[in-house]
């Protein structure tokens, strides 16, 4: 918040001796500064003995304070003199300072010197002293005197407050000094054996234990036509409100609103507007913001201020004049956030909009004749203020009207436009642009209220062209120093965004004139430019500003396009391809935090309004595998998304072309779409607390889509234009858009299902069933609550279609079970054959070794060869004929001398063909040209041998 950097130099001023300094005016900060850091003193412990030694070599004795209190209490004349010398020996005792142990007796002596100055104001002289004295650090013996008399410190530094009735000036004055020296404490002049300075923060503790701020608020009450004492008051107000504690005791004193009713009072040293305008900031920073604005919003305050701003603006030169004009708007700028604040009634809003457009819309009205802002900081901050005042004055709409008659949205546009080189401002570079920003973020607040106005000065010409500006590569070197210029220093982005957030607060005003205006000027080809231009500037350091643009131009697109074919049309196949290009974004990207997720959103708001229920681009979109593309999205299970994205998937399923799409996609682990849809689906009833049991079945065949929530909350009578709570279930979660998505898949054919998918699906398929039946049970129930009697007829219907909903629940639980069992027995079966696998594998292993035993015997043992050639030749034998017919053709099938250790034997080959020309019976099989040795048991693979050159090689 500003704040002033001098007081002003006082024109006719009350003397020095009687109002504060030029140089006090500066209040408790700029005094503080000076103040040197506080130091810890070095606190010695007095012994009782040492106490009684310093006081015996008269370093500081005693006095009896109850012998004096007695001499005032005498009511007698003849006692006056004695009285006035006790109270001025006390005055001359307690020169240094006051100890903290007689503060009590002190402050009852000086309570018993002011009642009495009425009648006798001799008195007067000594009570001033005694005040004075107040200014000084109290004393402590012992470090635990702060504590001790805490209380007694409390209640007689409130007495102060209190003494403000006493009609003197001197006193008033004095009471005032007092209390800010609290906040400047001087040392001690001289040292006293003994005792230590009590902390400097010590006093001004006290004086909020004891509500010291409170009474002085009181006070103000007998000042009103006492200026110098007044300012006074207000000086130590003003140091008392540096304190949340003193500020929170004004407020309930209603201190904001006597200071402010008060602020245009005659004043020619100036310091009552500027120590009451500070103590006004105080009370706004730290005490409750609400109840100041409360106790401000009035007719008497807001014309006060309104006549003290008008003042400063018109005839404030200095810088002062300036910085005190700009605290006391933006004083009424938090004032006018309080919908009952009667800124129109007072003509306070009238003026501010004069003010805020005098210097771009030409005014004869007189306060402005003659008027000009200069390029110095102090005009460039009331400027933007003004901007600022606008935006928070429009959210009353009685205000509209005024808006009108001031020209607001004409001098605003003033501010739309490209730079004109060569042409001479009364700001600078820096200031024209953060105007220019400041004037559009207005114009995004002001223009929808007034659409007559923005359409006369035609505003969407203005906002294109400039949009044109900015994406065009004309050289502009932008300063980005404001807040409304982060993420543009260096271009032009922060125009750009704040034009398309202006177009886009007039295109969701959903007024046909504005949208059909903007469509013949060829937006959506502008727009569809723009994206792509921000697309090859994007980099790390502005693709925050980058991403907010292209979201901004889909939302707007969106709603350029929506219900309109002939736009849709326009938006074409280049719109078509910016949205699948932001629905290729690396998935990792949506949790960088960048506005990668609000990009995601815009985008498929834009699927939803520009591309479904036109054919061609729904057929473009498909060809370039956006479904696929959503699927990914989908498959992604962030909740966020799902809802959007299921229910495009319901519109896009109406195209005949999209469900060959959607079963042919596949995902990780190549999972298809029906598996992600009947996860999301179990996912969905997990969260949602559905009864299934660890198979997926239903529980309970009468609830079977039952939630968590429906269970706690009772059926209770509702009217028949209100949803139920089976009703909103639809809304609420993405289970009817899963089901709807399967049903236009037909729910048959579904490719990659297990048998758990299967089980869920037997659910999904009677979605529709299961939810009709949930109704007709919640209308059962509130007819038995609201005991109605149905007639017999309709009795019996709504009871056979209660049954028929529970028959359906047992027929797919029934259904379910036998899936599973059916499930359980292939698991059993496909168990049986790996087993049996198993064995076989061993069994064959069992050979094998078995065979290789029998082969080492009858290597190794003659007899063993002998009796396993026997035993051959016995088999060989009997598979023989017994008698041999005469025509019969005998072949030896021995070969006689031999000597191998095998059983060896004549092979016959019959081919038709060579085998040099055809490779072999075999030739075509994996076993082509092996040698195929016996070892025992089974055959083996060996490496491949070139065959023979000739089939006459082969032995017969």
């Amino acid at each position: 918040m500003p704040r002033h950097a001098e007081a002003p130099a006082p024109a006719e001023a009350p003397s020095a001796a009687e109002a504060p300094s030029a140089a006090e005016a500066q209040g408790p900060r700029s005094k503080s500064k000076s103040v040197s850091p506080r130091q810890i003193p070095v606190i010695g412990v007095v012994t009782e003995d040492e106490d009684a030694q310093v006081w015996s070599r008269g370093a500081l004795k005693p006095m009896d304070l109850q012998s004096i209190i007695k001499v005032l209490e005498e009511t007698a004349h003849d006692y006056l003199e004695e009285q006035l010398k006790s109270v001025k020996t006390l005055v001359q005792y307690y020169q240094n300072g006051f100890p903290l142990r007689d503060l009590a007796q002190i402050f009852k002596i000086l309570n018993m010197c002011a009642e009495k100055i009425e009648k006798q104001p001799a008195f007067l002289e000594p009570t001033y002293n005694i005040i004075k004295l107040f200014g000084l650090p109290f004393l402590k013996k012992k470090v635990s005197d702060e504590i001790t008399y805490a209380e007694d410190t409390a209640k007689s530094i409130a007495l102060l407050g209190n003494l403000m009735k006493i009609p003197s000036s001197e006193l008033r004055i004095q009471i005032c000094r007092c209390i800010i020296d609290f906040y400047h404490a001087e040392p001690p002049k001289k040292h006293i054996a003994g005792y230590q300075q009590a902390s400097p923060t010590y006093k001004i503790q006290m004086a909020e234990v004891g509500g010291l701020a409170k009474t002085m608020v009181h006070s103000l009450d007998l000042l009103e036509n006492q200026l110098v004492e007044k300012l006074w008051v207000l000086k130590a107000l003003q140091h008392l409100s540096t304190s949340e504690v003193n500020c929170t005791l004004m407020m309930r004193a209603y201190a904001a609103r006597g200071i402010c009713a008060h602020l245009n009072d005659p004043d020619p040293s100036g310091q009552l507007l500027f120590r009451s305008s500070e103590i006004l900031w105080n009370l706004l920073e730290k005490s409750s913001k609400e109840e100041i604005i409360k106790q401000l919003s009035n007719l008497e305050c807001l014309v006060t201020l309104k006549e003290v701003f008008k003042h400063l603006f018109t005839r404030g030169f200095s810088d002062y004049d300036r910085q005190l004009r700009n605290d006391i708007l933006v004083i009424t700028t938090i004032i006018s956030q309080n919908p009952e604040a009667p800124m129109i009634e007072c003509g306070f809003t009238r003026d501010l909009i004069l003010f805020a457009t005098f210097n771009e819309v030409k005014s004869e009205n007189p306060l402005v004749k003659g008027l000009k802002l200069s390029n110095s900081y102090e005009d460039f901050e009331l400027k933007k203020l003004l901007f600022n005042i606008l935006v928070i004055l429009c959210k009353d709409l009685t205000t509209v009207q005024l808006l009108i008659d001031g020209k607001v949205v004409l001098a605003l546009f003033t501010y739309v436009k490209k730079p004109e080189k060569h042409k001479i401002i009364e700001w600078s570079a820096a200031q024209y642009e953060e105007l220019q920003l400041h004037a559009l973020a207005t114009l995004s607040t002001v223009a929808p209220l007034l659409i007559e106005e923005y359409m006369l000065c035609q505003g969407n010409a203005r906002i294109l062209a400039f949009l044109e500006w900015c994406e065009s590569e004309e050289c502009f070197f932008s300063h980005g120093n404001s807040f409304h210029g982060t993420g543009g220093r260096g271009n032009k982005f922060a125009h750009l965004r704040y034009s398309l957030r202006l177009l886009r607060a007039m295109i969701h005003l959903e007024d046909e004139t504005v949208n059909q205006d903007l469509c013949e000027k060829g937006t959506i080809q502008q727009l569809i430019g723009i994206f792509k231009y921000t697309v090859n500037k994007i980099n790390d350091k502005e693709e925050a500003i980058l991403l907010e643009i292209q979201s901004d131009i889909l939302l707007i697109l969106s709603s350029l396009c929506e219900n309109n074919i002939s736009r849709k049309e326009i938006f074409g196949t280049e719109g078509v391809d910016i949205v699948l290009h932001v629905m290729k974004t690396d998935p990792k990207k949506f949790q960088s935090g960048l506005g990668y997720t609000v990009l995601l959103f815009s985008t498929l708001d834009s699927i939803w309004c520009c591309i479904l229920a036109c054919y061609s681009l729904e057929d473009y979109f498909l060809e370039k595998e956006g479904i696929f593309l959503l699927l990914d999205l989908l498959a992604l299970d962030q909740k966020k998304f799902c809802n959007l994205i299921l229910a495009i998937m319901v519109e896009f399923c109406d195209n005949p072309k999209t469900p060959v799409h959607v079963n042919t996609w596949r995902g990780k682990k190549d999972q298809t779409a029906a598996s992600l849809l009947i996860k999301l689906w179990r996912k969905e009833e997990k969260e949602l607390g559905v009864l299934r049991d660890k198979r997926g079945m239903i529980v309970d065949t009468k609830k079977p889509l039952f939630t968590s929530f429906q269970a706690e909350q009772k059926i209770m009578p509702m009217p028949a234009n209100c949803p139920t709570i089976a009703v909103m279930d639809v809304a609420e979660n993405i289970r009817a858009k899963i089901y709807a998505v399967l049903g236009k898949l037909d729910f048959e054919n579904l490719p990659g299902l297990s048998t758990k998918d299967f089980v869920t699906l037997c659910i999904i398929h009677r979605y529709l069933d299961f939810k009709i039946g949930e109704i007709w049970n919640e209308i059962y129930e509130e007819i038995k609550l609201e005991k109605l009697k149905p007639v017999t007829t309709d009795r019996h219907v709504l009871q056979a279609i209660l049954t028929a909903s529970e028959n359906v629940g047992q027929m797919v639980a029934s259904l379910q079970s036998e899936m599973c069992d059916i499930q359980a027995r292939q698991d059993v079966q496909d168990e049986q054959k790996v087993y049996a696998k198993i064995q076989a594998t061993h069994k064959q292993r069992e050979m094998a070794n078995k065979s290789w035993v029998n082969f080492l015997a009858r290597t190794s043992n003659a007899k063993t060869l002998k009796k396993a050639k026997k035993l051959q030749e016995k088999a060989i034998e009997s598979t023989r004929y017994g008698e041999r017919p005469a025509n019969a053709i005998f072949h030896q099938t021995d070969i006689k001398g031999l000597n191998t250790t095998v059983l060896s034997g004549r092979v016959v080959a019959v081919e038709s063909t060579p085998a040099r020309l055809v490779g072999g019976p075999l030739a075509d099989t994996d076993i082509a040209l092996k040698k195929l040795p016996v070892r025992g048991g089974a055959l083996q693979r060996v490496k491949a041998v070139k065959p023979a050159d000739d089939p006459k090689n082969v032995p017969t």
